[in-house]
């Protein structure tokens, strides 16, 4: 493996996890004091869930990002890294909207687009590489659950 291949590993993983970083600071307070006060579905999973899945699923899509940019060279390597940067954003935002603003609603539409954005992802990484694309995958299904589930508690809190 090159140099350049090796580096770039641990940087898409520290740029997804500093992603997640931003989300997790934006969710600690109102997780413990909003959430709970919010009417949720019966399915809505337990908070402790969540770390041990989003931890999974940066370590999966990292990699899947990753495995695709290393098969390209120059522009098309560097419209792999842009993009995946840009979702990070829109990752982190949800966050934000969600739990920092208080607003299921704003944070359900922009929960859309970032399924809209993992969606092409997942039919430009199938192109590139299947072993991306399944390690894609499991993020996409999860972002499906998400969004349904703020849908959820969009409509039974509004």
């Amino acid at each position: 493996m090159k140099l350049r291949s090796a580096l770039a590993l641990p940087t898409f993983l520290l740029a997804t996890f500093l992603a997640g970083g931003i989300g997790s600071w934006a969710t600690f307070e109102n997780v413990r004091t909003w959430f709970p006060s919010l009417v949720k579905p019966s399915w809505n999973p337990p908070s402790w869930v969540f770390g041990p899945v989003w931890t999974s699923l940066y370590v999966m899509m990292s990699v899947a990002a990753w495995r695709v940019w290393r098969r390209l060279e120059g522009v098309a390597a560097r419209r792999v890294a842009l993009f995946y940067a840009g979702h990070l954003v829109l990752n982190a935002l949800w966050s934000v909207l969600f739990f920092g603003l208080r607003s299921p609603g704003l944070a359900l539409l922009e929960i859309l687009l970032l399924w809209s954005v993992l969606a092409g992802f997942q039919r430009w990484f199938w192109r590139e590489d299947r072993v991306a694309a399944v390690l894609w995958a499991p993020y996409l299904l999860w972002v499906t659950f998400a969004t349904v589930l703020n849908a959820s508690i969009w409509w039974l809190n509004r």
